[in-house]
């Protein structure tokens, strides 16, 4: 569905003029919500904007965080995305359990869960290895509000990498796409966000999730190979490639199969695919 997934971007369905300038910023997908950004009393017209859009908009694609199983909104809006073809996969907050997941992928779209609770990680085996789940991502915030986790401390560091190995393991067991890191909160700190997204990068996460369009072009840039590694990696391909042997050595280093199967897929990063 998405060849290269680096950024979703969140736009709130309460801001349809913001539909067609989040679907312009340059993200890789766009996310539009239904749930944590739209209150209660505007969810209903939150729905009603997201259909207007979609048919209007017949070109455009986009996935939609809709609201959490036990919500009073999930099954309309459930309805609704399996409707429009617009939309190409469902945003499942607060996933908890494979029976929800499978209820979301009723709908007849890919299902990303996104894990929010300690119930959620508990289950990420079972959410995981449902059918429908397109890949994985987890919600730090409310994870930290459920576990009575301190943000910004070296604890919350400690807990959330844990979860981080989780996720990364259980999508990695059970063959799914790259998963996608938690927002980074702050998006006036560019330095920040860049040191999170090549760490997320670094984890082997495919993307993450934003929530302003300035963060897009920062998580792309700290996605992609350095100059440095771009060209080890070419080398390390050629050498392979033309040199008719999947043992050698490069820049004082052995390279080996895992090695050159590491070099592809830095090349592909770079190269988009």
């Amino acid at each position: 569905m998405y060849k290269k997934l680096r950024s979703a971007l969140f736009v709130p369905a309460t801001r349809p003029e913001r539909f067609a300038k989040a679907l312009a910023s340059g993200a890789d997908a766009v996310i539009i919500d239904l749930e944590d950004a739209v209150e209660r009393e505007a969810k209903d017209q939150a729905r009603k904007n997201l259909v207007q859009f979609a048919t209007e908009n017949r070109g455009a694609s986009f996935l939609v965080r809709i609201n959490d199983a036990g919500a009073p909104w999930f099954n309309s809006d459930l309805a609704v995305c399996g409707e429009l073809s617009n939309v190409l996969g469902i945003v499942l907050p607060k996933a908890e359990s494979a029976d929800q997941v499978r209820d979301a992928w009723a709908a007849g779209k890919p299902v990303f869960p996104i894990i929010e609770s300690a119930r959620g990680v508990y289950a990420l085996d079972a959410i995981a290895g449902t059918s429908g789940v397109s890949r994985l991502s987890f919600g730090m915030l409310d994870l930290m509000l459920d576990m009575g986790v301190a943000p910004d401390t070296a604890g919350a560091r400690l807990v959330l990498d844990q979860v981080r190995f989780r996720i990364l393991l259980q999508s990695s067991a059970h063959g799914l796409a790259a998963p996608l890191d938690s927002v980074y909160p702050n998006f006036s700190d560019e330095e920040g966000l860049t040191a999170a997204a090549r760490l997320a990068c670094d984890m082997g996460f495919g993307g993450m999730l934003c929530i302003h369009p300035a963060q897009v072009g920062i998580v792309h840039g700290a996605f992609q190979p350095s100059a440095q590694e771009l060209d080890w990696a070419r080398r390390v391909v050629s050498q392979a490639e033309h040199g008719g042997s999947y043992a050698f050595k490069l820049d004082g280093r052995m390279v080996d199969l895992p090695v050159i199967e590491r070099a592809r897929r830095i090349v592909g990063r770079a190269d988009g695919l």
